[in-house]
């Protein structure tokens, strides 16, 4: 076994998960499971059972309980920057792009939902595009990936939004409109729910959003709490009030024995263009100028603070640390 230290975490590359005792719902440690065209990121005890190669990073012996994450290959194919990512020159946003060796023609949004053990629940945050294909055909990967890590979608006790865009709410329901997670209780900000529940904007520009959002959202609307910023509203899960990419759109502190991560939402979407240049501005922002104030805030803080984050549309697994620069910030994923 290797091991380096990374800041206050070690890593540890570790032999196959079955070589190593069963582990069930208790605090212990954060993992990473690489799988072979598996789908999001999830954060379980359920790795334990896979026959893969396993990096784990443990902080303190104390963090976040037990979190395993499954390689996400679900993406959302952006395509051409130009026209999404805006407020900066055309030209600049493909130098960005080239100079770290990304596509300058093509990007690419994955997309990596948690799923936090507290040792008596298990919380998923987000759940992807489902059935709709309205970002590509490379979406809805979620339940798969599920069953890959031994989770089964009866096992989750609690769902949990960060705002209500069709690529975080798609996976409540099947396309027959079955509601997946039977014995879960739904968490959003209210404000979010009411925005894209509203019927009467379903004749504009937003169609797409509203429809995907009331297909998956009005069946469990009986079982949907709505949270306040600043609120733990469940054990160790707080959420921070991150307003401009929706009205309501909300990141989470997750915190265990006195370690945290945030989980980043839509916070920002991607790792090179919108830390370089925070104040840059992305077009499915209902209020693009408050969603670069609120970013700015936020990271300024997370940086502050050194806390890990995981970031629902970084490459696999969007785990590692956000340091601030002289113009913004940068992502460095864990290693």
């Amino acid at each position: 076994m290797q091991q380096k230290v990374m800041g206050g975490a070690r890593l540890l590359q570790s032999n196959p998960p079955d070589a190593r005792p069963n582990v069930g719902r208790a605090p212990t440690r954060f993992s990473a499971v690489e799988g072979r065209r598996s789908g999001t990121a999830f954060f379980t005890r359920a790795a334990s059972r896979q026959k893969r190669r396993v990096d784990s990073i443990n902080v303190d012996a104390t963090v976040l309980h037990r979190i395993d994450a499954v390689r996400n290959l679900d993406q959302l194919a952006r395509g051409r920057p130009k026209g999404t990512f805006i407020g900066v020159p055309d030209d600049e946003v493909k130098k960005m792009l080239s100079d770290n060796f990304l596509s300058p023609d093509n990007v690419v949004l994955e997309q990596n939902s948690p799923i936090v053990n507290t040792g008596d629940k298990l919380i998923l945050f987000d759940t992807g595009m489902g059935t709709a294909k309205n970002f590509g055909p490379t979406t809805g990967r979620s339940q798969k990936s599920m069953k890959e890590a031994g989770i089964k979608p009866e096992d989750i006790d609690a769902v949990v939004f960060s705002h209500a865009h069709i690529d975080h709410i798609g996976g409540v329901v099947d396309e027959s409109g079955k509601v997946l997670f039977p014995n879960a209780q739904f968490y959003i900000a209210q404000s979010d729910l009411e925005f894209w529940t509203d019927e009467s904007k379903a004749g504009g520009p937003m169609k797409d959003f509203i429809v995907h959002a009331r297909k998956n959202l009005m069946p469990v609307r009986d079982r949907i709490v709505f949270f306040k910023d600043g609120q733990e509203f469940l054990p160790g899960v707080q959420a921070i009030a991150a307003p401009g990419h929706t009205v309501g759109h909300t990141i989470f502190m997750v915190t265990s024995n006195g370690k945290s991560f945030a989980y980043l939402g839509d916070l920002t979407h991607h790792p090179i263009l919108l830390l370089e240049k925070p104040r840059m501005q992305f077009s499915y922002d209902t209020d693009p100028a408050q969603a670069a104030e609120t970013r700015v805030k936020l990271l300024d803080m997370i940086a502050a603070n050194k806390t890990p984050v995981l970031a629902y549309h970084y490459a696999w697994p969007g785990v590692g640390h956000i340091a601030k620069t002289a113009e913004g910030f940068h992502y460095y994923p864990e290693r």
